[in-house]
């Protein structure tokens, strides 16, 4: 608990940093003259370097806040499952005691009750109310076990509902502001891929940009070492930084930048979540044929770049041109 209560002391800071990493952002894209200075690739690749830098921090606390969330909805999901049957033996008890005053009045044991509001006598009001009362307290009797228990979970649940109230506003704000983020992110990358324009390739080995999507990140950082590697020979068993084998490519780009995979397609199939084609973004995994013996990775735009085999370098090929047998996300 301590944890999430961390969390919604601090909101405030949260906005602020991300309002100022927005305004920064779009400074960036606005001011610093990108429209008409015809920056290089090199240039915007350095700004979505930095703003990345500034912002993700924020994303892995929206993620952080995310998980922190749906735990918390799991907790007053449970408790709320837990009071549901206590709530109605409370209801139960007090339907007997409002079903007693029903049939009093329908048999006609309160008929004084009017001559009481019209005589001013409180005799019969004064009986049947001892009645309700007696009727009432007996009721309690057998429900207090129920009724504290009930109490207790109602005094856990309080908190939470309160703290799930919390989180889900900020989850909303955090929202908002990662869909900013993306967008002025993609701007720049808009404008990387314009810079490069249509001669940025090498040849059959590297024919458009590489990655062909830049948006910051572990993924790019895996993808432009992936990029850096094209033209290198291949070599069964190797991976880096002279020559590689397809699973020691996607070993030595995702080393570098801070993760670690297993030299071995299956393993590394094993080791990575599964995520869908619509979902790939650059640094994902793709293995390919049944048994997952070969693996490229993404650099996007349907582009991966991998290590083909003895007869041919490391370098950039469209994933459709083999049998896709899965994808994987390494973080």
């Amino acid at each position: 608990m301590e944890t999430h209560l961390r969390w919604t002391r601090r909101p405030s800071r949260l906005v602020r940093l991300l309002v100022a990493t927005l305004g920064g952002l779009s400074l960036a894209v606005g001011v610093t003259g990108y429209a008409h200075a015809d920056p290089s690739p090199g240039d915007i690749e350095k700004q979505i370097d930095e703003k990345w830098n500034q912002i993700e921090p924020v994303i892995e606390q929206h993620n952080q806040l995310k998980i922190e969330l749906n735990n918390n909805k799991t907790k007053q999901k449970k408790l709320e499952d837990q009071i549901a049957p206590l709530r109605a033996q409370v209801d139960a008890a007090f339907d007997r005691v409002s079903a007693f005053a029903v049939r009093q009045y329908k048999t006609g044991n309160v008929s004084k009750l009017d001559a009481m509001l019209t005589t001013g006598s409180p005799d019969t009001f004064i009986d049947q109310m001892t009645m309700l009362n007696m009727l009432a307290k007996d009721e309690q009797e057998k429900i207090k076990d129920v009724l504290a228990t009930k109490k207790e979970y109602d005094a856990q649940k309080g908190p939470i509902d309160d703290l799930v109230a919390k989180e889900a506003e900020q989850e909303a704000a955090l929202a908002q502001q990662e869909t900013s983020i993306n967008a002025d992110i993609k701007n720049l990358q808009d404008m990387r891929l314009k810079a490069y324009g249509s001669g940025a390739g090498t040849g059959n080995l590297r024919p458009v940009a590489c990655p062909y999507d830049y948006t910051g990140g572990p993924g790019t950082t895996a993808a432009k070492v992936a990029c850096s590697e094209i033209g290198k020979k291949y070599v069964w068993a190797t991976e880096g930084p002279n020559t590689f084998d397809c699973s020691g490519l996607t070993l030595y780009s995702w080393k570098q930048a801070g993760y670690t995979l297993r030299h071995y397609t299956q393993w590394q199939f094993d080791d990575t979540q599964r995520v869908s084609r619509a979902n790939l973004k650059a640094g994902d995994l793709v293995f390919f044929y049944p048994d997952h013996h070969h693996v490229g990775l993404y650099v996007g735009g349907g582009w991966m770049v991998h290590a083909p085999n003895p007869s041919q370098p490391v370098q950039m090929k469209k994933i459709d041109e083999e049998p896709i047998s899965g994808y994987g996300r390494v973080a």
